[in-house]
């Protein structure tokens, strides 16, 4: 049965979490646009949706049905809506057109690994394409139901394995069922004293396997590490076999094979149970917020604190752009905001650079590494704000995809990218596809969020009155202008958000032809037909 807090079709999360649309938003972005924006459109309901014709066999439906039970075989309009896109500004352009959407031809629910691979074996005989469906949070096209060379196509969703497999807790390894979301993953380890430490923007709906699949990096990754650094043992199952990979602290025995999982976007196969390194659940959690002269500064100070070995398990910075609009989505302006200004400035910081720190660990751990980091802080310049503008980061560091869908309603095109690079290079990115995305949208700010000694990563956000007349149109030449930016500058085309139909055109001239090649051999191998997420990743 499906759990009840599915996401809505048409945007972010559930309808008891959006919130409302805070009237000074409205306010600063009229200021911003240099005129009123519109006023709310309310998406469609799901039955004001039309949906392309369900054209699975009704042979395949029958046989799909005696393995996994008839009510695990869906062809409903609610079923096939909720799995016809992922979350992605282009995703939910389409669900609120009111032109024809592309869904699913049925959505089928297994209910372990032999499931799974029965299922693949039926869609190989009746040319069905399958697309894996995690918590269904991409916002790069990662879950479209593409049909590729095949009439139909099914979206094998994954939330029946739900379990922690197994915890062994003297190597600090849990075994993951891949359905499970980010808050059952974290209650069932919290039980045990342990967390994964992972924790993405999505998390309240992401799953483990879908994590795998997209190489997911988490708000504390510079702490924990990313889900690929995590990852030790896998199984995905692939038309043409399984992978197991037991769970292993390394091995020099050829080319890594979980590298190959970690990232496969189920264009190989579908990941069925991931063997992820965890940590003790901390004892004490503290997160606040400081203020920089210049994001350059900011930069700066974090790239000394990862290669210091200082650098708390959050830690992010916001340039001055960001900044800004961050204050005035959290309403301090005014008075308010004047007095702000006047502390920052009389401390010789201006109106610069946020940053949030977080630390987390044992009784007794915190507060030694705390010091030594706000003492480098301030040999850059930082002035504290204090630990209650860090708590307001933590308490609403899931929300913000909310405030995108209620902006939309109002006309306005709110879209982000990532990337990373070297320290070396970091301001040359920045400065390069912020002058990109600067032709498109008169607000564009960025963050860097993860650290490594070598680099970090920069995550853009941009805000664009909606051009009307073709909405999707304004996002592509944005989209691809940014990106072009980003190979012509040095980055990575993506740090987390993975590839999807988005990025899979500049794969390339990340990995060079001979690169895309082997992928290409590898998929061959795996998956001979092609019926595994077809247009994605290659």
């Amino acid at each position: 049965m499906a759990p009840s807090t599915e996401m809505r079709f048409s945007g972010w999360g559930v309808d008891a979490d959006a919130g409302e649309l805070s009237e000074h938003v409205v306010e600063w972005l009229e200021q911003r646009f240099g005129g009123p924006i519109a006023a709310p459109v309310a998406p469609p309901l799901e039955n004001q949706v039309r949906l392309s014709k369900s054209q699975i066999s009704k042979r395949a439906q029958s046989k799909l049905s005696e393995r996994v039970g008839a009510t695990n075989v869906r062809t409903d309009q609610h079923s096939r809506l909720l799995h016809a896109a992922g979350k992605g500004y282009p995703d939910l352009l389409a669900m609120r057109s009111g032109k024809r959407v592309a869904a699913p031809d049925a959505v089928v629910y297994p209910g372990d690994t032999a499931d799974v691979r029965a299922v693949l074996k039926i869609c190989a005989k009746h040319g069905i394409a399958v697309v894996p469906f995690g918590g269904g949070t991409s916002v790069v096209g990662g879950i479209t139901p593409l049909r590729g060379d095949f009439d139909s196509v099914i979206s094998l969703d994954l939330q029946r394995l739900r379990e922690l497999i197994s915890l062994d807790e003297k190597s600090r390894i849990g075994t993951f069922a891949a359905g499970l979301r980010g808050p059952e993953l974290e209650h069932l380890l919290r039980a045990r004293g342990y967390t994964l430490g992972h924790f993405p923007q999505s998390f309240e709906y992401a799953t483990v396997g879908g994590w795998v699949a997209t190489r997911s990096a988490g708000q504390a990754s510079t702490g924990y590490g990313r889900i690929d650094e995590k990852l030790v043992g896998a199984r995905l199952v692939a038309p043409a076999g399984e992978l197991k990979l037991a769970a292993r602290p390394a091995s020099a025995a050829g080319p890594d094979l979980r590298a190959l999982v970690a990232g496969s976007e189920g264009a190989l196969g579908v990941i069925t149970e991931a063997s992820l390194e965890v940590s003790p659940a901390p004892e004490v959690t503290r997160y606040e917020a400081l203020m920089l002269p210049s994001f350059a500064a900011a930069a700066d100070a974090l790239r000394a604190l990862e290669q210091a070995g200082e650098a708390p398990d959050v830690a992010r910075a916001s340039d001055e752009h960001e900044t800004e609009m961050g204050l005035a989505f959290a309403g301090i302006e005014g008075a308010k905001g004047r007095l702000l200004e006047g502390y920052l400035r009389g401390r010789g910081a201006g109106s610069g650079a946020l940053v949030v720190l977080g630390w987390e660990g044992a009784n007794g751990t915190i507060d030694q590494r705390r010091r030594a980091a706000l003492s480098m802080l301030k040999q850059h310049g930082a002035v504290g704000l204090g630990a209650g503008a860090g708590r307001t980061w933590a308490k609403n560091r899931f929300s913000t995809p909310y405030l995108r869908d209620h902006l939309l309603e109002r006309g306005v095109m709110v879209e982000t990218l990532e990337s990373s690079t070297t320290w070396s290079n970091l301001m040359l990115l920045y400065r390069g596809v912020g002058d990109a995305l600067s032709a498109h949208a008169p607000i564009v700010g960025c963050h860097i969020s993860h650290l490594y000694q070598s680099g970090a990563s920069l995550y853009f956000t941009f805000v664009a009155p909606q051009d009307l007349s073709d909405p999707y149109a304004q996002w592509q030449s944005a989209k691809r202008e940014a990106c072009d930016a980003i190979v012509a500058h040095g980055g990575t085309i993506t740090h987390h958000h993975a590839i999807g139909i988005d990025h899979r055109r500049y794969l390339e001239a990340e990995d060079g032809a001979t690169g895309v090649g082997a992928l290409r051999a590898v998929k061959a191998s795996l998956d001979p037909r092609g019926l595994m997420n077809p247009g994605k990743l290659l």
